[in-house]
């Protein structure tokens, strides 16, 4: 077995608790619409957003036109809402932190969204983290082979060598079929259980 060098987290879900019912209730509640009616046209057009091939001022065109309703009026609705449901996950952070104190090479990948990484880095406190990637930077997203082949290059090691989480199985099956060990993310304790079987020093 490979000595694991590096471990990858996701965002949503693992780090902080899932956005995306609140971001969609916030939404749906904004343009005065039942939530089941809102998702379809507002998942319609998050591919593009995540891979930064829009602007959110697009974005809200694109679901506005295919809703037949007024843009809400906000300098940002996107930052609006997440700031409204953002709940970090404290022991996740500490978590994190206490991997990079033991020499392991800490990232962040994250399928997300230009408002969100501006949100992100307004907070300044994610500096347990050695490296950053963000698919709507990148162009790509999970469960895509490339942003993972960039997660891999950036960090200069083989698949093998790292062990990346995330709470949707379609992007733990993107990383594996790249080689990179990958847990399912369930709870913290689950996590690290699962970390010390592939041989890292976990707290």
């Amino acid at each position: 077995m490979e000595q694991i060098k590096s471990v990858i987290f996701d965002w949503g879900g693992v780090l902080i608790d899932d956005p995306r019912p609140g971001l969609l209730k916030y939404f749906a509640d904004t343009f005065g619409l039942a939530l089941e009616v809102y998702t379809p046209v507002h998942d319609l057009f998050l591919d593009e957003f995540h891979k930064g091939l829009i602007s959110e001022e697009a974005f809200w065109q694109k679901v506005s036109r295919k809703l037949g309703k007024s843009i809400p009026k906000a300098s940002s609705l996107w930052t609006d809402a997440f700031e409204s449901i953002y709940v970090p996950r404290q022991k996740v952070f500490a978590f994190v932190s206490s991997l990079r104190l033991s020499n392991y090479k800490t990232v962040l990948l994250s399928n997300t969204e230009l408002p969100t990484v501006e949100f992100f880095r307004g907070l300044g406190y994610y500096d347990m983290f050695d490296m950053l990637i963000f698919s709507c930077v990148e162009g790509c997203v999970k469960p895509e082979r490339r942003i993972y082949e960039i997660t891999l290059e950036r960090l200069g090691f083989k698949a093998r060598q790292t062990v990346f989480t995330d709470d949707l199985e379609e992007n733990i099956q993107g990383a594996e079929d790249l080689g990179i060990n990958a847990i399912i993310f369930k709870n913290l304790e689950q996590v690290k259980s699962e970390l010390s079987r592939l041989g890292v020093k976990v707290d």
